[in-house]
């Protein structure tokens, strides 16, 4: 900076007139640079620091990613101490945070015209987050997707009302109007109205309940723990065998031995079996991504084709 103040002093014949200190909060701690003042005009080294910045820019990126990941504004304070910033509030945090919404933006609002999207996962993750002064469990709803060429596509997120019909919807219309077709399978858990919203938007698509919420759902029937655990051993292996006729002959063995153990959960798993085996009757070497939504929660295995990931 003081060599770029003579530059100009020399260029303008004008003359330096000592320093104007800036505090600035930098990821090796917080910074008090001398800039040179000039004694007619103004100086400002621009290709050095922002006017009217506090914040190096590797801190601002540093912090949005921490949030991006999870991690709370008060514990985003606690990063920072670590890396030497004296302070950093939640507040402070909370809006270096606020760049990640122009990104989100942009990735929800990009046409996805031309892209045949032949399956589609669906489900909600539950997070804590501040609405209206408080802190409450809030639905975040995904739409995934994967073309034919086998890449992975978020096609969609939001916040809604997972019991609700009309949030499904709406949120799947929103998709599909950005120009997501060619959907021939969607997998998503049984909540009726995401079921009825499916059905509605992508008419002539297969739904394939997801089958680990299944037997989550066959377990919760058993009333002891110990009953819980003999069911869980009885249905989980229907969907592990490689062979659709086996596959189906093992459902029909499962629901006559929860017959004995167990009549709810077989009345569930003999409801189900349409939906739970959809599946089947696409390629087998997809049968492992297709029967479960875990595509929204395990990126790191799907990396290899065809379930490659795109932006």
């Amino acid at each position: 900076m003081g060599a770029e103040a003579d530059q100009l002093c020399e260029a303008t014949h004008n003359s330096r007139n000592g320093y104007r200190e800036r505090r600035l909060t930098t990821c090796v701690g917080t910074l008090t640079p001398g800039i040179p003042k000039l004694r007619v005009g103004s100086f400002f080294p621009d290709d050095v620091i922002e006017r009217y910045q506090r914040v190096d820019r590797a801190i601002v990126a540093a912090v949005a990613e921490t949030c991006a990941t999870g991690t709370s504004t008060r514990k985003v304070q606690k990063v920072a101490s670590a890396m030497g910033i004296e302070r950093l509030g939640k507040d402070q945090a909370g809006a270096m945070a606020a760049s990640l919404d122009s990104e989100a933006e942009e990735l929800l609002a990009r046409p996805l015209g031309g892209l045949s999207m032949p399956y589609l996962w669906l489900d909600a993750t539950y997070l804590k987050c501040g609405r209206e002064g408080r802190v409450a469990s809030t639905a975040v709803v995904t739409a995934i997707g994967c073309d034919e060429s086998g890449w992975r596509h978020v096609l969609g997120l939001g916040v809604v009302d997972t019991g609700s019909y009309d949030s499904w919807l709406a949120f799947l219309r929103k998709v599909r109007e950005r120009g997501v077709d060619g959907v021939r399978l969607v997998t998503s858990d049984a909540h009726e109205g995401l079921r009825r919203a499916i059905q509605e938007t992508f008419q002539g698509a297969v739904w394939q309940r997801c089958v680990v919420h299944l037997i989550r759902d066959c377990v919760r029937e058993a009333r002891s723990r110990q009953l819980r655990r003999r069911v869980a051993r009885i249905v989980s292996p229907v969907f592990r065998a490689k062979d659709a006729g086996v596959v189906r002959a093992t459902c029909h063995l499962a629901t006559e031995m929860l017959e004995e153990c167990c009549p709810r959960a077989a009345r569930m798993l003999e409801d189900a079996e349409p939906d739970a085996l959809a599946y089947l009757d696409f390629p087998s070497t997809h049968w492992k991504r297709l029967r479960t939504n875990n595509v929204q929660f395990r990126p790191a295995s799907l990396n290899a084709h065809p379930w490659r990931s795109a932006a």
